[in-house]
């Protein structure tokens, strides 16, 4: 890899974000028809390697319910609104309603309300009720506090995310700290972690036993770390760094843990890409926010920062496009790539001569800056497909 003389002091690397590379087709193609796009996390196989965010305008209870009847999975956020009361659709409204100005100090507000733990085990138990597949999420420290109650409640897979996470953290004295190789070995269901963008963590994350690691910092849609913290790195190049941390872990330990692409992605084609770098599956947010089914009424919020003090993410308006089952699996009624996912990952799958996963994470990547404006300046012009 080349470095880059960013200055006398400093010696950098050039990484590259989703929109920055392109996929090349090899010397077959493969009818998308007998393409197979399963693949297991925890155990639980999935057709569409598809996670929904852990995201309140993005998964409630019937969302996560019908994202497992579909193939996908989804993830509900233990520490939101759907845990900090018992009726969530005034909250919801409100938060779709409120001005620009106002959002930041109504969010600070709404999600001071405490988290109730019988709140926790009903959530849980809803889903499964229902048929779903009970995914949940929650931060180090919710990990600490409600462990017991999410193995009580029988979850079948827990997500533990904060914008940054490492199996060596530094903290205030006398302040209990997530010790996460303890974790995934006492949890009674798979632990995924994340979020990190390097080998060396994402190797570190592994060896304490995580069934899944989420890969990025900073690219989703409603996500401001990158702008208030400056942290991150583009998402293909983290997916790839990655990404080759799993193997080496593999190899190592005969144990294959599974990488999953976390935010920046919107289109069929971002998942097709985040795939050929390496990953597994991709958790999107916006995407299914634009959902009919999806509690944020067209709005989407981040949610990975949980400080009283700084932003929680910026609330985005989304739209509504369709519902859940158009945008995964279509028809398509729009041209930018947003409906039928699954579609468009078989059929570029069958473009590039990829049959399974596997075989596309192994497809030729080029650095292409001009892909998505190349010939387009029609499109771009009238709004229309890539010109979006």
């Amino acid at each position: 890899m080349v470095n880059i003389q960013l200055g006398r002091s400093k010696v950098v690397r050039r990484a590259y974000g989703i929109d920055e590379i392109a996929l090349v087709p090899g010397t077959r193609t493969v009818d998308p028809d007998v393409t197979d796009t399963r693949w297991t996390i925890g155990g639980i196989e999935r057709e569409i390697p598809i996670i929904a965010s852990a995201m309140d305008g993005v998964v409630d209870v019937d969302m996560a319910v019908a994202l497992s009847n579909l193939g996908a999975l989804g993830v509900l956020n233990l520490e939101g609104i759907q845990t900090r009361y018992s009726k969530t659709s005034t909250v919801l409204e409100e938060i779709s309603s409120v001005g620009k100005t106002d959002f930041v100090p109504l969010m600070q507000q709404i999600y001071s309300q405490p988290v109730k733990e019988e709140l926790i085990l009903k959530r849980i138990a809803e889903i499964k009720e229902k048929g779903g597949i009970a995914a949940v999420s929650g931060t180090p420290a919710a990990a600490i506090k409600f462990g017991e109650i999410i193995s009580k409640a029988e979850a079948d897979i827990f997500f533990v995310q904060a914008t940054v996470v490492s199996t060596e953290h530094i903290g205030p004295t006398g302040r209990e700290i997530l010790d996460l190789k303890k974790l995934c070995r006492e949890m009674e269901m798979p632990v995924v972690i994340g979020n990190c963008v390097t080998y060396e963590v994402a190797l570190q994350l592994m060896n304490a036993g995580a069934a899944g690691v989420m890969v990025g910092i900073g690219p989703g849609a409603a996500c401001t770390s990158r702008g208030v913290l400056g942290v991150g790195i583009p998402q293909a190049t983290a997916v790839a760094d990655c990404a080759a941390a799993r193997s080496d872990y593999e190899k190592q330990s005969g144990r294959y843990v599974p990488v999953i692409a976390d935010g920046g992605i919107v289109t069929g084609g971002d998942i097709c890409k985040c795939i050929a770098c390496g990953a597994d599956a991709v958790m999107i947010g916006s995407p299914i926010a634009r959902a009919e089914e999806a509690p944020g009424r067209g709005f989407h919020w981040g949610m990975a920062t949980p400080s009283p003090v700084l932003p929680r993410g910026t609330r985005i308006n989304v739209g509504t496009t369709g519902n859940i089952e158009r945008i995964l699996r279509g028809p398509a009624l729009l041209d930018d790539g947003t409906h039928n996912l699954l579609g468009a990952l078989k059929t570029s799958m069958g473009t590039l001569g990829a049959q399974n996963l596997k075989e596309m994470q192994q497809v030729e990547v080029v650095v292409a800056p001009s892909l998505l404006t190349e010939g387009k300046v029609y499109q771009k012009a009238q709004q229309l497909g890539m010109g979006k």
